[in-house]
């Protein structure tokens, strides 16, 4: 493999203590500015409930005798559980419910309501294994049933939120059937192969699968249940190298503008626009760069104007967007786009000399929409070395699969390249909510155009320096899987069928309910273990750790090595510290989260925003 080219030296970091925050830090009337206390709180909650709970199902014996698996099951299955991940999907939601910041009466009514689609769900289960044990003589799996519900409490509380909070309202949703065909039978076949692979390793010897269940990393659980989701995205991952070798992609160079919303980039805009103008000089066609000046306080347009004076390779200007939101400042940069294609970019990425060329190349193919790539970190910031692993894993690998099936649901506003045409059908950027970006690519997808996502379109993006940098980053990043399925609600709940609006939205859903309760998921099961509820049960020490450890440092160690960074596998120990900050930085995420006021309408509804369609100021 070649050596790439050293990265750049980090940007002198911006004078302003909260220079990173604006209008879309907290999108007004869908979030709330959230005590630190929120997220304690409720872990605190979590484990007064857990361990009354705990408590009496194991020493009442009322309760012991009528639920004997010790945990809310009301059906006799075969086998055991590692944990009573119903008690804990329960005692989550009341402490969740309780800490969430709405009034009283509503509070109750989230809850109920969460509790109640949990219960009837929990019920189905048990009662089918009822009629198949008399009709038929089948007892299927405790330990399966459990990770049934926990997939399920993780979605239903997803699934509630979504209802009962603040959401930006639902919007027509273009949608074609091009391609939905074609990834469907792909991600079928490999589904396939993952299940047949997972059943031939939980067939092995006995001994050697006894042995595999010790592996802390394996969480306890069968080996076969744990590889299938690392072996789905494996198949994925080797299918959407093939398609990529197969595809062969021809140099193409269309003229081509590039958008940079700007608020208080003096700092850096210099060094942004001198890579822009190197990578132009590789790319051989007209660059022309709009800096879209958005409410700077600083002499954004000046450094601007200078650094375009510099350049030799781009025409560059500079276009004042008075109006308040990065969206309102792209759909600006569209709407002066007078080229077929355009790519916008954050004002702090820097692209590397192949960085157009190589994304542009892909639209040679007439059904791509948009492209993406791999921002790596600059490199010598405390987050750094443990992003470059997320990265790794989520553009290097995940994305590479999901682009297989032809079911990626974000690119990233870092970079992005797109079918000017495509932007605008869908409408353009979405103003007053977390992930316009997101949104954007999800609509141009569904409207029929493949998404691609290159892990050789490399380019490097600023990583937060400060906690507090990166709690704003993560909550904003965090909320807007909620804003995104609000708005595009109709891929999930209508009639039409995608891979990305019926299977991959709700796995993102389940994911994110997943991540904000692994930190919670970890006490209960250290909880389990030091009371020793269940002396005889499958649950060890390890297990209970490997919550915070798990499959996905597995596959972020493999990423690494998939995409020739071996280095990278240094960073493994921070990675796992990182991953449990990411989590408890979910939790916050969801608990800033605005509940609807009901005078002013039902949850899920957004109050007009102001003039143009912009939310009120919010700077900081």
């Amino acid at each position: 493999m070649s050596r790439e080219p050293p990265l750049p030296e980090r940007a002198p970091p911006a004078q302003a203590v909260n220079r990173y925050w604006s209008v879309d830090s907290a999108p007004a009337r869908l979030t709330r500015d959230l005590p630190r206390t929120a997220a304690p709180m409720v872990l605190l909650v979590f484990t007064l409930v857990s361990t009354i709970l705990l408590f009496m199902l194991n020493e009442i014996p009322l309760l012991a005798q009528t639920f004997p698996q010790r945990d809310f099951v009301f059906s006799p299955y075969t086998g055991t559980h590692s944990i009573p991940l119903r008690t804990f999907i329960l005692s989550f939601y009341i402490a969740f419910a309780a800490v969430v910041a709405t009034s009283s009466m509503r509070k109750l009514k989230f809850l109920f309501d969460m509790i109640a689609y949990f219960v009837i769900l929990c019920c189905a289960f048990d009662v089918l294994n009822v009629i198949l044990h008399d009709r038929f003589g089948w007892i299927y799996s405790l330990h399966v049933v459990q990770i049934i519900s926990g997939l399920f409490g993780f979605l239903i509380f997803s699934v509630r939120l979504l209802a009962h909070g603040s959401m930006p309202p639902r919007a027509h949703a273009p949608f074609s059937h091009r391609f939905k065909v074609f990834a469907f039978v792909r991600l079928t076949l490999a589904i396939l192969l993952a299940i047949l692979g997972s059943v031939m390793v939980g067939r092995l010897d006995p001994v050697l699968v006894s042995d595999l269940r010790q592996i802390a990393l394996l969480g306890g659980t069968g080996p076969g249940v744990f590889l299938f989701l690392p072996m789905l995205s494996l198949v994925l991952y080797v299918d959407g190298i093939v398609q990529a070798i197969l595809r062969r992609k021809q140099r193409f160079a269309p003229p081509v503008t590039v958008i940079i919303p700007a608020h208080n980039e003096a700092h850096i805009i210099t060094r942004t626009i001198a890579a822009l103008d190197a990578a132009a000089g590789v790319y051989g066609s007209p660059v022309t760069v709009l800096v879209l000046d958005n409410c700077s306080e600083d002499d954004t347009a000046g450094v601007a104007r200078a650094a375009f004076a510099q350049a030799a390779h781009v025409t560059g200007r500079i276009v004042d967007v008075p109006v308040p939101g990065k969206a309102i400042a792209l759909n600006r940069g569209i709407e002066e786009t007078a080229t077929d294609y355009v790519v916008r970019i954050d004002a702090d990425t820097q692209v590397r000399p192949d960085t157009l060329w190589r994304a542009m190349r892909h639209f040679s193919r007439e059904g791509v929409g948009t492209v993406g790539g791999m921002p790596l970190p600059p490199g010598g910031g405390p987050f750094d070395r443990a992003r470059e692993l997320e990265v790794l894993l989520k553009h290097g690998f995940y994305q590479v699969g999901y682009g297989a099936a032809d079911c990626i649901v974000g690119i990233p506003g870092m970079f992005a390249a797109y079918r000017t045409d495509c932007v605008r059908t869908v409408g353009g950027f979405v103003t007053g909510m977390n992930g316009e970006d997101t949104d954007v690519a999800v609509r141009i997808g569904e409207s029929g155009f493949r998404t691609v996502g290159d892990p050789s379109v490399v380019y490097i993006s600023e990583v937060p320096l400060t906690y507090r940098h990166l709690r704003e980053q993560r909550m904003r990043w965090f909320r807007s899987i909620y804003h995104v399925s609000a708005r595009n609600m109709d891929y999930l709940d209508g009639r039409r069928f995608s891979v990305r609006g019926k299977i991959v939205l709700p796995f993102m859903l389940i994911n994110s309910a997943r991540r904000a309760m692994m930190l919670p998921l970890a006490i209960f099961g250290l909880l389990y273990l030091v009371f020793a509820f269940d002396p005889e049960g499958s649950l060890t020490v390890q297990a209970a750790l490997a919550v915070l450890i798990g499959a996905p440092t597995l596959m972020a160690g493999f990423a690494a090595l998939a995409n020739g960074r071996p280095r990278a596998l240094l960073a493994l120990p921070e990675y796992t510290l990182f991953r449990i900050l990411r989590a408890y930085l979910t939790l916050e995420a969801m608990l800033s989260i605005a509940f609807a006021d009901p005078q002013n309408g039902k949850a899920g509804t957004r109050l007009p925003a102001g003039p143009a369609g912009a939310p009120s100021r919010r700077l900081r």
